[in-house]
This record gives C-alpha cells, sequence and structure tokens, in this order.
C-alpha cells in the first residue's frame, strides 16, 4: 500500500482490520430487514402490504431524531475508553437480543403481530444507533490523512460487501426459503438467532479492536449549546449537508433494491431461492471493485469517482428495470454492475464524510464528528427506511394479493409490473436525483491538506494554546476529564 502523506503515520493493520470488521453489523443490519421483514410481515405473518410497508418504516424515523442526540451525547462524553467506544459497547449488548426477538413474532392475530415487530423493531434500532453513530466517527479520530481515512473505510467497504453477501445469502436459506417455500416462522426465528450472534460478533470486535488509539483531531469538548443549537452550528458545513442530500436519496434507491430483491426472485424470476444468486451478483463485483474505486479516487479525487459509481448502479438499475423483457442472464449482468457501483456509492461518499468532519475541527477547533455522523446515520436510516416504505406503497398501487406461509396466491399482472418498477425503474430514478446533489460536495484534498496544516500551525501558537485551555476550563470547570466512569458533559 501507499505510504501516508508526510506528518501522518499510518495505522496498524489490527486497528484497521478491526474497525471494519464492525462493518459485519452495519452491513447485516442494513440487509437483512431490508431484505426480509416487510416480506416477513406480507408472506408470513399475513399483514397488508401498505400497512407492512409503515410499520418497517415508522420506527427507522425514530432514529432521524435519535441518532443526532446520540451523537452529541457521545461528543461530550468523558470516559478513559474515549467518548465513542462506551456507547458502541452498549449497543452490541442490547441490539442482537432485539433482532432476535423481532423474527421471532409469537402466533397472534394479524394485528397483534404486526405490532408486536413494530415495538421490537423500534428497540432494536435504538440499540444500533448506539453502535452505529459512534462507531462511524471514529475515521475521522483516527489518523489526520485523507488518504489513509480511505485505505481505512476500504477495509470497511470489503467487510460491508462480505457481510452483506454473507448475510443476504444465509439469512433467507435459514429462514426456509427455497423454491418451494417462501419461509416458515421456526425458520425466520431461527435466522434471527444465528443473524444476531453475527451482529453481536462484529459489534465486539470493532470495539476491542480500537482500544488504545490516540484521538488525533486536537479539540475541545463538544460544541456548546444543546443539540438546536449544534444543529444550526452544523449547516455551516455546506460540503457535508450536500454529501448527506446525495447520500440519503442513494440509500433509498439501495433499500428499494433490497426490499425489491425477494419479491424480485419470487415473482418475476420464479424462484425465491434466487435471492441469493442476486445478491451473489451484486456483492462479488462490488469486493472486485473497491480497489478500483479507491485508485479512481485517488487519481481523479473522491467526488468525480463517487459520480462515476452512480452512474454504474444507474445503469444497473435500469437494466433491472427491463426484466420482463431481457434474458435472464441480461438481469443478472445489471445487477452486477449495480454492485460495481454500489463500492463505491459505498466506500467513497463515507471517506468523504470523514474529510467534511475533519475540515469542520480543523476550522472550528471543537469535536462534533459524533453530531455529523448522528446526522448522518439518520439520513442513511431514513433513507433505507424510505425505500421499503416505498416498495410497500407500489405493491399497494400495484395490487399485490398479501399471503401467508401456508396459503399462496396468483399476484395479478399489475403487481408484477409494480415489482419491476420498484425493484428497477424508482431506484434508477433516484439515482438520477443524486448526481446534481453530489456535485454540489466541494472539498478537494488539497483544500483539505491546507486546512490541516493551518490547524497545525495554530496548535503551535502558546497565545492559541492558552485560548483553547480556557475554553477547555469554562467548559469543564469541574475537570471531569479523567474520570473513569462515563459523563456526558451538560450543555
Amino acid at each position: 500500500m501507499d505510504q501516508p502523506r508526510p506528518g501522518s503515520a499510518a495505522l496498524r493493520a489490527r486497528v484497521r482490520i478491526g474497525y471494519g470488521l464492525g462493518s459485519f453489523a452495519t452491513g447485516t443490519f442494513g440487509t437483512v430487514p431490508g431484505l426480509m421483514l416487510l416480506y416477513y410481515l406480507t408472506d408470513i405473518l399475513g399483514v397488508a402490504a401498505g400497512i407492512a410497508g409503515l410499520l418497517v418504516f415508522l420506527p427507522k424515523a425514530w432514529d432521524v431524531a435519535l441518532n443526532p442526540w446520540i451523537g452529541s451525547l457521545s461528543d461530550r462524553t468523558r470516559h478513559r475508553w474515549g467518548p465513542r467506544r462506551p456507547w458502541m459497547l452498549a449497543g452490541a449488548l442490547t441490539m442482537p437480543v432485539c433482532f432476535a426477538a423481532m423474527f421471532a413474532a409469537p402466533d397472534l392475530e394479524r394485528g397483534w403481530a404486526a405490532g408486536y415487530v413494530a415495538v421490537l423493531f423500534l428497540l432494536t434500532a435504538t440499540g444500533y444507533a448506539c453502535f452505529q453513530v459512534p462507531y462511524v466517527a471514529l475515521p475521522a479520530e483516527l489518523t489526520a490523512d485523507p488518504d489513509e481515512r480511505a485505505r481505512v473505510m476500504s477495509w470497511r467497504v470489503a467487510f460491508l460487501g462480505a457481510a452483506i453477501l454473507l448475510s443476504g445469502a444465509v439469512a433467507p436459506l435459514i429462514a426456509g426459503s427455497t423454491a418451494d417455500s417462501p419461509g416458515t416462522p421456526g425458520g425466520y426465528r431461527l435466522m434471527g438467532v444465528v443473524i444476531g450472534a453475527l451482529l453481536c460478533a462484529g459489534m465486539l470486535a470493532a470495539f476491542a479492536a480500537t482500544a488504545r488509539t490516540p484521538d488525533v483531531l486536537r479539540t475541545t469538548t463538544g460544541a456548546p449549546g444543546g443539540l438546536v443549537a449544534q444543529l444550526r452550528a452544523a449547516r455551516s458545513n455546506r460540503p457535508f449537508l450536500w454529501l448527506l442530500a446525495a447520500f440519503v436519496v442513494q440509500a433509498a434507491a439501495t433499500g428499494l433494491m433490497l426490499a425489491g430483491a425477494q419479491y424480485f426472485a419470487t415473482y418475476i424470476l420464479g424462484r425465491p431461492a434466487a435471492t441469493t444468486l442476486l445478491f451473489a451478483c451484486l456483492i462479488v463485483p462490488s469486493l472486485l471493485a473497491m480497489p478500483l474505486w479507491l485508485a479512481a479516487g485517488r487519481r481523479t479525487g473522491k467526488r468525480a469517482a463517487a459520480v462515476a459509481a452512480s452512474c454504474c448502479f444507474l445503469a444497473g438499475a435500469v437494466l433491472a428495470s427491463l426484466a420482463r423483457e431481457l434474458p435472464e442472464g441480461a438481469v443478472y449482468g445489471g445487477v452486477a454492475l449495480a454492485g460495481v457501483g454500489y463500492a463505491g456509492m459505498q466506500m467513497l461518499p463515507m471517506a468523504m464524510l470523514g474529510d467534511a468532519v475533519a475540515a469542520d475541527a480543523y476550522t472550528g477547533g471543537r469535536r462534533r464528528a459524533g453530531l455529523f455522523t448522528g446526522l448522518w446515520t439518520a439520513g442513511e436510516t431514513l433513507g433505507l427506511a424510505v425505500g421499503p416504505g416505498l416498495f410497500g406503497l407500489v405493491l399497494s398501487v400495484g395490487g399485490f394479493v398479501s399471503s401467508d406461509a401456508t396459503h399462496r396466491v396468483d399476484q395479478p399482472a399489475s403487481a408484477l409490473t409494480a415489482i419491476v418498477v420498484g425493484f428497477g425503474a424508482l431506484p434508477a430514478l433516484l439515482l438520477l436525483v443524486s448526481l446534481p446533489l453530489l456535485g454540489r460536495y466541494r472539498l478537494p484534498e488539497a483544500e483539505l491538506v491546507r486546512l490541516r496544516e493551518e490547524s497545525a500551525a495554530r496548535d503551535d501558537d502558546p497565545d492559541d494554546l492558552d485560548n483553547r485551555a480556557d475554553r477547555d476550563d469554562r467548559d469543564d470547570p469541574d475537570n471531569r476529564g479523567d474520570l473513569s466512569v462515563p459523563t456526558v458533559e451538560q450543555p
């Protein structure tokens, strides 16, 4: 691998790999509910498609408010483990249990079963936010070098792809989804336990591997004022806002394809088990393409490479929208093309996020990574929730007929059209919308290096250090920074 820029030490392989292992949790949780929860509600529990789509959306919408709040709290947390890792451990110990319980709905009437799943999904999303928000904030604090940050993201995306492939392929098989069956309630319960264990392992690995890593951003503690004041302050970071807008739209497109994969395999390709092959076509090319997008980002800049990756995904979605007119092989080829783009759509914006957060710290001198990543993960969660919600709405408009695990029904032609539109055409449209938003992100690597050097010069100025110490004393009059028990600064 290339050496990082002068003045910035390369991270040890243990840290890079261990941090990336956390994506076994984020990738799995981003995949399995989006892939199977809507289908579980409509085809196992017999919940109407419109109601099921709403139930999938509403608990995740809660995270839009929750994630920035958790990010703000982690910015102001004082602990000998650092501000992020106590929250990561809390999520690792609670979220997998709730996830397993979510797919273990007891034998209830359809309304009660839907309510049970909605409540457990809410609890699962809450535990996940406790891990994900500080986890995403870490790269900006692990290294000051933008290229090293991209390398960290490459490990994360590699494990993310492996998690998506593994969970997307294995979860339907454990649930009992075969060519002759959509799955069984007992199969879904077993799937919840197995996937929950995978979630826990990934979270704990990231928690352990990032122990004793220094914080390279020389900042004061969290920004002053309450959460509302900090959100106002975040508006000043224009590169972050445009990047976030593009990423939310692209997450909605990804959520649509995830929610539609099982329906597409069952009703368009005619084989429920084809979901595994669809995921293989999506993820294997993404793993192979990831080093190419890393090289492209270094050569042309991250923004230009991210636009190219988005165009690849768009082209693949267009081919998927023509599934009933094209040979089956061409459909799988389109999904593979989308997979090539997917790798860049994940790795490059995450590296650009780290750059935007670092630029904010260089210019403002305060720790706000948790706030920004809280907003980021809230947007990602919203997008991934909007996708299944939109797909459920499209199914409802198309006249999709719900059923339970023991009674299968034939779908009208309008429902088949709705599945193809939701899986291919709508994601392509959303990618088109995201391109001009992505083009408004303007934070070239050279500008980031300039800001870092100016910040380092200020840090070496004794007068500036005295001013910063005065600010720290005002923010922390009781000198709580050495406490080993987690504390959160009051605004």
